[in-house]
């Protein structure tokens, strides 16, 4: 069984035993999670208050700009491998290409991906998943699902995160599960801090910044499944579209 997997569970499990949060309205019926989704998303903040917000601000203060880039660097070439492999899943034959050569030019020329050489070659990083993978093949999104500690996501891509982690993310594999783990924190570590600004700016400005973050969250998934090229009338997608009265 995959290193991975076990935790994975207990994510799962954890998130629906700590309940519902009850609505002061009636539902969305666009969100119809939304009772629980809410709860999962407190539950997040209160984590990510108290102890992922502290960390990535300690680790911010004592790591120097290059040394942070290069290890935010470092982590992009490892997601290039599962970048990879759902271009080829999506038959992105140019794309899985360019993405082949970005992995060669930054683990050699880039000392291992500390450097990002390949985006100065011309190889822009590219952004796939399975999530977007099963959405390229016409999965439905299905409805809008916060899940707990990964945050935003729906049922296709919650079930494409799982798949992405236990069976394409080829790097953490073969790993012993102490390093694997020990990787994982550095780079969720190092993620938080890179957002740290934004998600101050979000919590400060939007009155509702779980609707805000959902909303954001769904758009994006729309572009990103599309390539940035969305129809105008999209039935995919057409339960994902809210009208909450929040700042956009």
């Amino acid at each position: 069984m995959n290193i991975l997997i076990k935790p994975l569970l207990i994510i799962l499990l954890l998130g629906f035993n700590i309940g519902c949060t009850t609505l002061d309205g009636p539902a969305n019926p666009d969100d119809p999670f939304e009772s629980f989704n809410r709860s999962m998303y407190s539950f997040n903040e209160t984590l990510d208050e108290y102890a992922m917000k502290p960390i990535a601000k300690g680790y911010q203060a004592v790591t120097p700009d290059a040394v942070d880039t290069g290890i935010t660097n470092f982590f992009s070439n490892l997601d290039d491998v599962l970048v990879l492999i759902n271009e080829l899943l999506q038959f992105k034959i140019e794309e899985a290409i360019a993405t082949s050569a970005r992995i060669v030019f930054n683990t050699t020329f880039g000392l291992f991906g500390l450097i990002d050489v390949a985006t100065d070659f011309g190889l822009p990083k590219h952004d796939e998943d399975f999530g977007q993978t099963l959405g390229h093949w016409g999965v439905d999104s299905g409805p809008y699902l916060v899940l707990p500690f990964f945050g935003p996501s729906s049922v296709r891509d919650g079930i494409g995160l799982a798949v992405d982690f236990t069976e394409l993310d080829l790097v953490y594999d073969d790993m012993e599960a102490k390093d694997a783990y020990g990787l994982l924190s550095v780079k969720y570590i190092d993620k938080r801090a890179d957002l740290l600004t934004a998600k101050d700016i979000v919590d400060e400005t939007a009155p509702d910044p779980y609707a805000f973050i959902r909303d954001a969250w769904v758009q994006r998934r729309i572009n990103k499944v599309y390539d940035g090229n969305p129809p105008e009338e999209n039935d995919l997608f057409e339960d994902d579209l809210f009208e909450d009265d929040i700042v956009r």
